[in-house]
Protein backbone atom coordinates (compact mmCIF):
# COMPACT_ATOMS: atom_id res chain seq x y z
CA UNK A 1 0.00 0.00 0.00
CA UNK A 2 1.27 2.95 -0.81
CA UNK A 3 1.71 5.43 2.37
CA UNK A 4 1.12 9.40 1.69
CA UNK A 5 3.12 11.68 4.16
CA UNK A 6 4.30 15.39 3.72
CA UNK A 7 8.51 16.14 2.04
CA UNK A 8 11.21 16.01 4.67
CA UNK A 9 12.24 19.01 5.80
CA UNK A 10 15.25 18.19 7.05
CA UNK A 11 15.80 17.23 3.39
CA UNK A 12 14.15 20.17 1.94
CA UNK A 13 13.31 23.68 3.18
CA UNK A 14 9.55 23.97 4.55
CA UNK A 15 9.62 27.42 2.61
CA UNK A 16 10.40 25.58 -0.80
CA UNK A 17 7.63 23.73 -3.01
CA UNK A 18 4.08 23.73 -4.30
CA UNK A 19 2.04 25.39 -1.86
CA UNK A 20 0.04 22.05 -0.40
CA UNK A 21 -1.11 21.71 3.32
CA UNK A 22 2.04 20.65 4.93
CA UNK A 23 3.69 19.82 2.03
CA UNK A 24 1.37 16.76 1.33
CA UNK A 25 1.61 15.27 -1.35
CA UNK A 26 -1.15 16.98 -4.35
CA UNK A 27 -2.95 13.73 -5.81
CA UNK A 28 -6.33 11.97 -6.03
CA UNK A 29 -5.87 8.43 -4.86
CA UNK A 30 -8.31 8.17 -2.27
CA UNK A 31 -7.09 3.96 -2.51
CA UNK A 32 -4.46 4.82 -0.62
CA UNK A 33 -5.82 7.22 1.50
CA UNK A 34 -7.62 8.17 4.96
CA UNK A 35 -7.73 11.80 5.09
CA UNK A 36 -8.01 14.32 2.43
CA UNK A 37 -7.16 18.08 2.68
CA UNK A 38 -9.75 19.66 0.33
CA UNK A 39 -9.98 22.81 -0.62
CA UNK A 40 -13.63 24.82 -1.64
CA UNK A 41 -12.46 28.23 -2.97
CA UNK A 42 -16.25 29.95 -3.06
CA UNK A 43 -17.47 33.15 -1.42
CA UNK A 44 -20.35 33.75 -2.95
CA UNK A 45 -22.52 33.15 0.00
CA UNK A 46 -20.53 36.02 1.89
CA UNK A 47 -22.69 39.04 3.16
CA UNK A 48 -20.55 41.87 4.31
CA UNK A 49 -16.66 41.10 3.09
CA UNK A 50 -15.73 38.76 0.59
CA UNK A 51 -12.41 36.79 -0.31
CA UNK A 52 -12.57 33.60 1.37
CA UNK A 53 -11.78 32.42 -2.20
CA UNK A 54 -8.57 33.09 -1.23
CA UNK A 55 -8.75 30.98 2.16
CA UNK A 56 -7.56 27.23 0.82
CA UNK A 57 -4.55 29.03 -0.83
CA UNK A 58 -3.75 31.24 2.55
CA UNK A 59 -3.87 28.12 4.53
CA UNK A 60 -1.94 25.80 2.63
CA UNK A 61 0.40 28.55 2.62
CA UNK A 62 0.71 29.05 6.37
CA UNK A 63 0.55 25.25 6.94
CA UNK A 64 3.95 24.41 6.12
CA UNK A 65 5.09 25.71 9.48
CA UNK A 66 3.75 22.73 10.98
CA UNK A 67 4.90 19.53 12.18
CA UNK A 68 4.67 15.97 12.22
CA UNK A 69 3.85 14.92 15.62
CA UNK A 70 0.93 16.50 18.03
CA UNK A 71 2.34 17.04 21.58
CA UNK A 72 -0.92 17.81 23.68
CA UNK A 73 -2.34 14.49 21.99
CA UNK A 74 1.13 12.36 21.79
CA UNK A 75 0.54 11.43 18.57
CA UNK A 76 2.49 11.39 15.66
CA UNK A 77 -0.14 12.18 12.87
CA UNK A 78 1.50 10.14 9.50
CA UNK A 79 2.62 6.93 12.05
CA UNK A 80 -1.19 6.48 11.96
CA UNK A 81 -3.13 8.00 8.49
CA UNK A 82 -1.72 8.17 5.07
CA UNK A 83 -2.87 11.97 4.10
CA UNK A 84 -3.10 13.42 0.66
CA UNK A 85 -3.96 17.36 -0.89
CA UNK A 86 -6.87 16.59 -2.81
CA UNK A 87 -6.27 19.97 -4.48
CA UNK A 88 -9.42 22.04 -4.71
CA UNK A 89 -12.94 21.09 -5.35
CA UNK A 90 -14.67 22.81 -8.81
CA UNK A 91 -16.91 26.12 -8.41
CA UNK A 92 -18.69 28.78 -10.22
CA UNK A 93 -17.92 32.24 -8.92
CA UNK A 94 -21.30 33.72 -8.79
CA UNK A 95 -23.82 31.45 -8.88
CA UNK A 96 -23.87 29.48 -5.83
CA UNK A 97 -26.60 26.70 -6.72
CA UNK A 98 -24.60 25.25 -9.39
CA UNK A 99 -21.53 25.69 -7.08
CA UNK A 100 -22.98 23.91 -4.46
CA UNK A 101 -23.45 21.02 -7.15
CA UNK A 102 -20.00 21.08 -8.12
CA UNK A 103 -18.76 20.78 -4.38
CA UNK A 104 -20.94 18.23 -3.38
CA UNK A 105 -20.57 16.17 -6.81
CA UNK A 106 -16.49 16.53 -6.18
CA UNK A 107 -16.86 15.77 -1.97
CA UNK A 108 -18.84 12.58 -3.13
CA UNK A 109 -15.84 10.41 -4.46
CA UNK A 110 -13.57 11.29 -0.95
CA UNK A 111 -16.81 9.93 1.43
CA UNK A 112 -17.75 6.96 -0.78
CA UNK A 113 -14.08 6.02 -0.24
CA UNK A 114 -14.23 6.01 3.18
CA UNK A 115 -11.80 8.96 3.55
CA UNK A 116 -12.06 11.53 5.59
CA UNK A 117 -11.97 15.08 4.18
CA UNK A 118 -10.87 17.85 5.97
CA UNK A 119 -12.36 21.07 4.32
CA UNK A 120 -10.45 24.30 3.81
CA UNK A 121 -12.79 27.06 2.73
CA UNK A 122 -14.45 28.86 1.28
CA UNK A 123 -17.44 30.79 3.12
CA UNK A 124 -19.15 28.85 5.36
CA UNK A 125 -22.57 28.81 2.39
CA UNK A 126 -20.06 25.70 1.65
CA UNK A 127 -21.14 23.79 4.72
CA UNK A 128 -24.71 22.43 2.77
CA UNK A 129 -23.00 20.69 0.13
CA UNK A 130 -20.27 19.55 2.53
CA UNK A 131 -23.34 17.80 4.58
CA UNK A 132 -24.99 16.67 1.60
CA UNK A 133 -22.13 14.96 0.43
CA UNK A 134 -21.73 13.59 3.71
CA UNK A 135 -24.99 12.49 4.37
CA UNK A 136 -25.67 10.65 0.94
CA UNK A 137 -22.89 8.13 2.69
CA UNK A 138 -23.54 7.87 6.40
CA UNK A 139 -27.28 9.70 7.38
CA UNK A 140 -28.19 12.18 9.43
CA UNK A 141 -25.31 13.72 10.89
CA UNK A 142 -24.57 15.28 14.41
CA UNK A 143 -23.11 18.91 13.72
CA UNK A 144 -20.65 20.46 16.27
CA UNK A 145 -20.31 24.51 15.12
CA UNK A 146 -17.74 26.50 16.49
CA UNK A 147 -18.76 29.72 15.48
CA UNK A 148 -19.88 33.36 16.78
CA UNK A 149 -23.05 32.89 14.43
CA UNK A 150 -25.66 30.50 14.57
CA UNK A 151 -26.07 30.62 10.45
CA UNK A 152 -29.56 29.43 10.76
CA UNK A 153 -31.36 32.54 9.09
CA UNK A 154 -34.34 31.69 6.87
CA UNK A 155 -33.16 34.26 4.04
CA UNK A 156 -30.83 37.32 3.49
CA UNK A 157 -31.62 40.11 1.25
CA UNK A 158 -34.49 37.75 0.26
CA UNK A 159 -31.93 34.45 -0.78
CA UNK A 160 -32.23 31.31 0.77
CA UNK A 161 -28.31 30.40 0.23
CA UNK A 162 -26.10 32.29 1.82
CA UNK A 163 -23.24 32.18 4.46
CA UNK A 164 -26.16 32.99 7.16
CA UNK A 165 -28.39 30.19 6.15
CA UNK A 166 -26.71 26.96 5.40
CA UNK A 167 -27.31 24.89 8.91
CA UNK A 168 -31.70 26.05 8.53
CA UNK A 169 -31.38 24.38 5.13
CA UNK A 170 -29.60 21.38 6.14
CA UNK A 171 -31.99 20.99 8.63
CA UNK A 172 -34.80 21.14 6.27
CA UNK A 173 -33.38 19.04 3.92
CA UNK A 174 -32.90 15.97 6.79
CA UNK A 175 -29.15 15.94 6.77
CA UNK A 176 -28.80 16.63 10.05
CA UNK A 177 -30.28 15.37 13.42
CA UNK A 178 -30.52 18.57 15.39
CA UNK A 179 -31.01 15.80 18.88
CA UNK A 180 -27.09 15.59 19.04
CA UNK A 181 -25.78 18.67 17.31
CA UNK A 182 -24.56 21.58 19.21
CA UNK A 183 -23.67 24.96 18.24
CA UNK A 184 -21.14 26.78 20.43
CA UNK A 185 -19.67 30.33 20.63
CA UNK A 186 -22.22 32.62 19.42
CA UNK A 187 -21.80 36.55 20.52
CA UNK A 188 -22.28 39.59 18.80
CA UNK A 189 -25.32 42.00 18.41
CA UNK A 190 -28.19 40.33 16.37
CA UNK A 191 -31.13 41.72 14.61
CA UNK A 192 -33.60 39.80 17.28
CA UNK A 193 -33.99 37.12 20.11
CA UNK A 194 -35.33 35.12 17.07
CA UNK A 195 -31.37 34.88 15.48
CA UNK A 196 -30.78 32.20 18.62
CA UNK A 197 -34.61 31.02 19.66
CA UNK A 198 -34.56 29.90 16.01
CA UNK A 199 -31.83 27.71 16.33
CA UNK A 200 -33.06 26.30 19.37
CA UNK A 201 -36.49 25.49 18.15
CA UNK A 202 -34.79 23.54 15.34
CA UNK A 203 -33.17 21.47 17.79
CA UNK A 204 -29.78 22.19 17.82
CA UNK A 205 -28.71 22.86 21.74
CA UNK A 206 -26.86 26.72 21.20
CA UNK A 207 -24.29 27.80 23.73
CA UNK A 208 -23.47 31.49 23.62
CA UNK A 209 -19.75 32.32 24.64
CA UNK A 210 -21.21 34.62 27.71
CA UNK A 211 -22.68 30.65 28.90
CA UNK A 212 -19.15 29.02 28.09
CA UNK A 213 -17.08 31.24 30.23
CA UNK A 214 -19.90 30.90 33.03
CA UNK A 215 -19.36 26.93 32.71
CA UNK A 216 -16.06 27.04 31.67
CA UNK A 217 -14.54 24.97 28.66
CA UNK A 218 -14.30 21.57 29.99
CA UNK A 219 -18.01 21.70 31.34
CA UNK A 220 -18.91 22.37 27.74
CA UNK A 221 -16.64 19.79 25.92
CA UNK A 222 -18.56 17.49 28.34
CA UNK A 223 -21.78 18.59 27.08
CA UNK A 224 -20.50 18.65 23.63
CA UNK A 225 -19.69 14.87 24.19
CA UNK A 226 -22.54 13.86 26.21
CA UNK A 227 -24.53 15.59 23.39
CA UNK A 228 -23.18 13.69 19.93
CA UNK A 229 -22.91 10.29 21.98
CA UNK A 230 -21.38 7.84 19.45
CA UNK A 231 -23.32 9.32 16.16
CA UNK A 232 -21.55 10.46 12.92
CA UNK A 233 -20.24 13.71 13.82
CA UNK A 234 -19.24 16.44 11.08
CA UNK A 235 -17.05 19.27 12.63
CA UNK A 236 -17.42 22.94 11.27
CA UNK A 237 -15.24 25.37 12.55
CA UNK A 238 -15.75 29.14 11.65
CA UNK A 239 -12.52 31.28 12.67
CA UNK A 240 -14.89 34.03 14.01
CA UNK A 241 -15.20 31.77 16.77
CA UNK A 242 -11.98 32.92 17.41
CA UNK A 243 -12.03 36.60 18.80
CA UNK A 244 -10.38 39.05 16.05
CA UNK A 245 -7.49 40.14 18.42
CA UNK A 246 -6.18 36.61 17.11
CA UNK A 247 -8.52 36.04 13.65
CA UNK A 248 -9.11 39.49 12.14
CA UNK A 249 -9.02 37.82 8.40
CA UNK A 250 -12.64 36.89 8.45
CA UNK A 251 -15.68 37.58 6.60
CA UNK A 252 -17.62 39.17 10.18
CA UNK A 253 -15.63 39.36 12.77
CA UNK A 254 -16.94 39.88 16.32
CA UNK A 255 -15.07 40.58 19.65
CA UNK A 256 -14.95 39.08 23.16
CA UNK A 257 -14.46 35.70 21.50
CA UNK A 258 -11.74 32.79 22.12
CA UNK A 259 -8.34 32.51 21.98
CA UNK A 260 -6.10 30.64 19.18
CA UNK A 261 -5.14 28.43 22.44
CA UNK A 262 -8.43 28.24 23.84
CA UNK A 263 -9.48 26.83 20.03
CA UNK A 264 -7.20 24.27 20.44
CA UNK A 265 -8.32 22.96 23.76
CA UNK A 266 -11.88 23.18 22.14
CA UNK A 267 -11.25 21.06 19.18
CA UNK A 268 -8.88 18.23 21.44
CA UNK A 269 -11.62 18.20 23.75
CA UNK A 270 -13.45 15.87 20.65
CA UNK A 271 -10.97 13.24 20.78
CA UNK A 272 -12.98 9.75 20.67
CA UNK A 273 -15.90 11.29 18.93
CA UNK A 274 -16.78 9.44 15.04
CA UNK A 275 -16.08 12.49 12.74
CA UNK A 276 -16.69 11.70 9.38
CA UNK A 277 -15.43 14.77 8.43
CA UNK A 278 -14.91 18.55 9.43
CA UNK A 279 -14.15 22.22 7.75
CA UNK A 280 -12.62 25.33 9.00
CA UNK A 281 -13.86 28.28 6.78
CA UNK A 282 -14.20 31.43 6.64
CA UNK A 283 -9.87 32.83 6.60
CA UNK A 284 -10.09 36.28 3.96
CA UNK A 285 -6.37 36.31 3.68
CA UNK A 286 -6.60 39.95 2.35
CA UNK A 287 -8.09 41.24 5.80
CA UNK A 288 -5.45 39.16 7.76
CA UNK A 289 -2.30 40.69 9.13
CA UNK A 290 0.73 38.48 9.22
CA UNK A 291 -1.18 35.36 7.90
CA UNK A 292 -2.45 34.93 11.80
CA UNK A 293 -5.80 33.62 10.82
CA UNK A 294 -4.55 31.55 7.89
CA UNK A 295 -1.74 29.96 10.54
CA UNK A 296 -4.74 29.31 12.92
CA UNK A 297 -7.28 27.85 10.51
CA UNK A 298 -3.80 25.52 9.55
CA UNK A 299 -3.45 24.36 12.91
CA UNK A 300 -6.96 23.87 13.74
CA UNK A 301 -6.90 21.81 10.52
CA UNK A 302 -3.79 20.01 12.19
CA UNK A 303 -5.81 19.43 15.41
CA UNK A 304 -8.15 17.69 13.05
CA UNK A 305 -5.94 15.55 11.70
CA UNK A 306 -4.19 14.89 14.87
CA UNK A 307 -7.71 13.53 16.04
CA UNK A 308 -8.19 10.59 13.21
CA UNK A 309 -4.80 9.92 13.54
CA UNK A 310 -5.47 9.29 17.62
CA UNK A 311 -8.35 7.37 16.45
CA UNK A 312 -6.61 5.04 14.29
CA UNK A 313 -3.83 4.72 16.87
CA UNK A 314 -6.25 3.92 19.55
CA UNK A 315 -7.76 1.42 17.21
CA UNK A 316 -4.84 -0.32 16.36
CA UNK A 317 -3.65 -0.79 20.12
Amino acid sequence: MTRYEPADSFVTPRFSGVRTFMRLPNVQDLENADAAIVGVPFDTGGTFRVGARFGPEGVRSASHLLRRYNPSLDVAIFDHLSVIDYGDVPVVPGYIEESYRRIEEGLEPVHSAGVTPVVLGGDHSIALPELRAAAAIYGPLALVQFDSHPDTWDAYFGEKHTHGTPFRRAVEEGLLDTSRSIQVGMRGSIYDRGDWDDAREMGFDLVPTDEVRELGIPRVIDRIRERTGDAKVYVSFDVDFVDPAYAPGTGTPEIGGFTSREAQEFVRGLAGLEIIGCDVVEIYPAYDHSQITALLAANVAHEFLSLLALGRKNEDG
